[in-house]
């Protein structure tokens, strides 16, 4: 990592109450939010949004916010995100068989077209070689009215943040999955194909 996390005690005391909820769900602190936790008051922004995401009652099914948060992790080469997230991916659906297929998702029968649809749009916004078209949000309105594309914006802009910020500050993998980092080509010629 590029910049170290405080001493426990140097964090102030309603993060250590943070972390310490978080060790208990991930039998282990996360290094972005010790990071985060340097900075608190945007720790708390950052928290409240990635729990606003995650929400039971998002419009955006769990499954599809874990492919997306995957994609977008890959584009921006974070190791640590896409571990979590693939980890997420793999509790939600059993498998690892679409994660093992993202970086070929245009081509592999495992996604749907509103699968297609959204990871076509999350490497859009994510790949600043690219840009969102209207036929894009054309395809997305036949699987989610528009409240719902703002809800899908809002998370592949939060993993945006997320999986550059883990980058730029080369946040390690904390081996959440067993996920095969070697298996996925993270270059962006794949972007185009």
């Amino acid at each position: 990592m590029r910049i170290q996390e405080r001493k426990s005690n140097e964090y102030p005391w309603w993060l250590r109450l943070f972390f310490w909820r978080q060790k208990k769900k991930y039998g282990q602190l996360l290094k972005p939010a010790l990071l985060w936790g340097r900075s608190p008051k945007l720790f708390v922004m950052e928290s409240l949004l990635y729990r606003v995401i995650e929400r039971k009652s998002s419009p955006i099914p769990p499954v599809l916010r874990s492919l997306v948060m995957v994609r977008v992790s890959q584009i921006n080469q974070c190791s640590f995100c896409i571990d979590l997230n693939s980890a997420n991916l793999l509790q939600r659906t059993g498998s690892m068989n679409k994660a093992d297929a993202l970086s070929e998702w245009r081509e592999s029968k495992l996604f749907d077209a509103k699968e297609k649809a959204c990871l076509e749009y999350a490497e859009a916004m994510t790949d600043s070689n690219q840009k969102v078209t209207d036929e894009m949000i054309t395809q997305l309105r036949q699987h989610f009215d528009d409240d719902d594309i703002v809800e899908l914006t809002g998370i592949i802009a939060f993993q945006n943040l997320s999986s550059k910020f883990n980058s730029a500050l080369d946040i390690p993998l904390q081996g959440f999955c067993q996920y095969r980092l070697h298996r996925v080509d993270l270059s962006k010629e794949k972007l185009n194909a």
